[in-house]
C-alpha cells in the first residue's frame, strides 16, 4: 500500500544525497521532494534549505487590473495557452498549486502518498471544501475529473498524455480498477507503468478541477467552481472579469488567508508592449502579465516594480515532419532538419531576440533547472556544413516561410532566425501572424516558432512535446526509441539513474535535428509599487487569491 514519505523514504534519501553532491540543485530539490509527498516545511528542514519569506498581507478590497491577452474559452482540459488558465484560475482551483520557489503545495487537496516505485498514489481530500453551488467537493469529483482527463478520444486533450498511465492502450479511456473512490475524502490511483511526473501534471493549467455537471464548453457560462471569485463577464481580445463570491465562504480563507480583492480585470492591450507602456504610464492597469525585452528598461523608467524569475520556459523553432505540403516537404528530412540548426547560433537569438535575458540552449527541451538535465556541452554552429546538406538534399532552391505571433520577443527572434538561416544561403521569408490567428493555428504551420512554458521536472515537456502521437506534438516527430526510453525515464525515482537515460533522449533531439531551441527565458513583469504577491511566477500562474493591494 502507498505510504506518506518520511525523511527516511529511498527516494528522498537520493534527493538529499544529489543536493549535498551538488548534482541537484535547491529548486529541484524541492520540486521532486515535495512532488513525492514531503511537506513543503518539512522539505525546507530536510533539505537544510533557509525559508521562504512569507506571503506579505494585503488589505482588504479593490480592483486588480491586469494587462494579458484575453482568450476565448473552452474545456479546461484542452486548454493550450496560459491565460485561459489564469482567466478561470478564481474559480476553476487545482489539486496541486506549483509555487514560485518550486515547491508542490497541496489545494483542493490535502496531502497525497506515493508508492516507491511511482505506481500507487493516495489522493487524500481537505475537507470542508464546497462548489460555489453549495455542493460538498468529495472523492467522486475527484474521480470524476481524473476520468475525464484520461479520455484520449476527446478532442485536444493534453491531459491524456499527463495521465497516460491510467489509460487502457485499447479503448484510449481510464483503465478499468485504475481510479478507485477508498471513501469521501480518499482516492487511490493504480498507474499501469511508473509515473514520478503525475502530482506535477496535476498542477499544470489544463487540469482545473470542474464540477461533475460541466461537460464541455466554456467554462465561464457554466460558472460552478470551488474558488473565492465567480465569473462575470468575458469579451475576447478586450477584457475579463472576476468578482470576489459574497454568496459563500471561500474554504481557503482560513487556510490560505484571502481572497483580498473584491474585483480582478483582465484588460486586452494587444502583443504591442508600447501600447502596455502607454498604459502603464496613464495608470490604466497595475500589473503587466509579463515585460519583455527591451521594455524591461522602459519599464523600470516609469518607476513601476520589476519581479524576476529563472524558468525553463522557451521558445522552439521547428519543422512539421508530418506536414502535407504541396511538393516535397523538406522537414521529412533529417539533412535539412540538422542544416536549420546548424545555420543558428543560439546566442545571437538569445541577444536580439530576448534582449540576453536567459541562458543558452541546446536545441534539446531539456533545461539546466531540470532535476535530471544531461550536460551534453554547446550545440555546433556551422552554417558551412548546413549548406552542404541542403545543397545534397537538392532543395537549395527551396523557399521556407517562417510563421512567428506578432508580438516584440518571439518576432525579434524569428528575424535572427531567419537572418542566419539566409547567411547560409537557404531561402526564407517571413511571415508575422496577428495573435489571434497564430494561437488558433500554432500547430498546423510547416515551419514556425513557439513558445513554451516552464515545466518542474524534465519528464513532462518531453512527453507533451515530442511522444509520438500526444496532443501537443507540433513537430510530428515519432520514434520508437525515444517513446520507449521516455517512459523509462519516467519511471525512474531516483535522479542520477534519470539522468544517465536523459542524455540519450537529448541526443536523439539534436542528432534528429528536430528542433532549434535557442534560450532559455528569464522571466519579469512589473507592477505600480502598490500590489502585494505578484511576483512572477516561472509558469505564467496568476495566483489571485493570494494576490492585493499594500495599505
Amino acid at each position: 500500500m502507498p505510504r506518506r514519505v518520511p525523511s527516511r523514504h529511498p527516494a528522498t534519501n537520493g534527493l538529499l544525497r544529489d543536493l549535498r553532491s551538488g548534482l541537484l540543485g535547491r529548486r529541484e530539490f524541492l520540486s521532486r521532494a515535495t512532488a513525492l509527498g514531503l511537506g513543503a516545511a518539512a522539505a525546507y528542514t530536510l533539505g537544510g534549505l533557509p525559508r521562504a519569506a512569507h506571503a506579505a498581507t494585503p488589505v482588504q478590497g479593490g480592483t486588480l487590473r491586469i494587462q494579458q491577452s484575453v482568450k476565448a474559452l473552452r474545456d479546461p482540459r484542452a486548454y493550450d495557452w496560459s491565460e485561459m488558465a489564469n482567466q478561470t484560475r478564481g474559480f476553476l482551483e487545482y489539486l496541486v498549486e506549483y509555487r514560485r520557489d518550486g515547491t508542490f503545495h497541496p489545494m483542493l487537496l490535502e496531502g497525497w502518498e506515493v508508492s516507491d516505485n511511482a505506481t500507487r498514489y493516495t489522493l487524500r481530500l481537505r475537507p470542508g471544501v464546497r462548489w460555489n453551488n453549495g455542493d460538498a467537493f468529495t472523492a467522486a469529483d475527484v474521480a470524476h475529473n481524473v476520468t475525464r482527463w484520461c479520455d484520449s478520444t476527446a478532442p485536444g486533450n493534453s491531459m491524456a498524455t499527463r495521465c497516460a498511465g491510467l489509460i487502457d492502450p485499447a479503448t484510449g479511456r481510464a483503465r478499468d480498477g485504475a481510479i478507485t473512490v477508498r471513501d469521501p475524502l480518499t482516492v487511490d490511483l493504480v498507474l499501469a507503468k511508473p509515473d514520478i511526473a503525475l502530482i506535477a501534471n496535476f498542477s499544470d493549467y489544463p487540469a482545473a478541477v470542474t464540477h461533475p455537471s460541466y461537460e464541455e464548453g466554456d467554462p465561464f457560462a457554466h460558472g460552478i467552481g470551488t474558488g473565492p471569485f465567480r465569473p462575470v463577464s468575458l469579451e475576447v481580445g478586450h477584457r475579463c472579469v472576476l468578482e470576489r463570491d459574497t454568496r459563500h465562504d471561500w474554504w481557503g480563507g482560513a487556510v490560505l488567508g484571502g481572497p483580498w480583492l473584491d474585483r480582478v480585470e483582465f484588460i486586452d492591450l494587444g502583443t504591442n508592449p508600447a501600447t502596455w507602456l502607454t498604459a502603464a504610464e496613464a495608470g490604466e492597469i497595475d500589473l503587466l502579465y509579463e515585460s519583455v525585452g527591451t521594455f524591461i528598461p522602459a519599464m523600470d523608467a516609469i518607476g513601476w516594480q520589476v519581479t524576476e524569475t529563472p524558468s525553463a520556459a522557451t521558445i522552439v523553432f521547428r519543422g512539421s515532419q508530418g506536414d502535407r505540403m504541396v511538393g516535397t516537404n523538406p522537414y521529412a528530412r533529417r539533412g535539412v532538419r540538422r542544416a536549420l540548426a546548424l545555420a543558428v547560433d543560439n546566442a545571437i537569438c538569445l541577444e536580439l531576440g530576448h534582449d540576453g535575458r536567459g541562458t543558452v540552449a541546446e536545441n534539446d527541451h531539456v533545461s539546466p533547472l531540470h532535476p535530471a538535465h544531461a550536460d551534453l556541452g554547446p550545440v555546433p554552429h556551422d552554417p558551412a556544413e548546413a549548406r552542404r546538406l541542403v545543397t545534397e538534399a537538392g532543395l537549395l532552391g527551396f523557399r521556407h516561410e517562417l510563421v512567428t505571433v506578432d508580438d516584440e520577443w518571439q518576432r525579434n527572434t524569428g528575424d535572427a532566425v531567419a537572418a542566419q538561416l539566409r547567411d547560409a544561403g537557404l531561402r526564407v521569408q517571413r511571415r508575422i501572424v496577428p495573435g489571434a490567428s497564430f494561437w488558433a493555428n500554432w500547430r498546423a504551420y510547416p515551419f514556425s516558432g513557439t513558445q513554451w512554458n516552464h515545466r518542474p521536472l524534465d519528464v513532462q515537456a518531453l512527453g507533451l512535446a515530442y511522444r509520438t502521437g500526444a496532443a501537443w506534438n507540433e513537430t510530428g516527430f515519432s520514434d520508437a526509441e525515444f517513446d520507449a526510453l521516455l517512459d523509462q525515464a519516467t519511471g525512474l525515482v531516483d535522479t542520477v539513474a534519470r539522468r544517465a537515460v536523459m542524455a540519450r533522449l537529448q541526443t536523439i533531439l539534436r542528432e534528429e535535428g528536430v528542433i532549434i531551441q535557442p534560450y532559455w527565458r528569464a522571466l519579469f513583469n512589473h507592477h505600480n509599487g502598490q500590489v502585494l504577491n505578484a511576483e512572477k511566477h516561472p509558469a505564467h500562474e496568476i495566483h489571485l487569491h493570494r494576490i492585493g493591494f499594500a495599505a
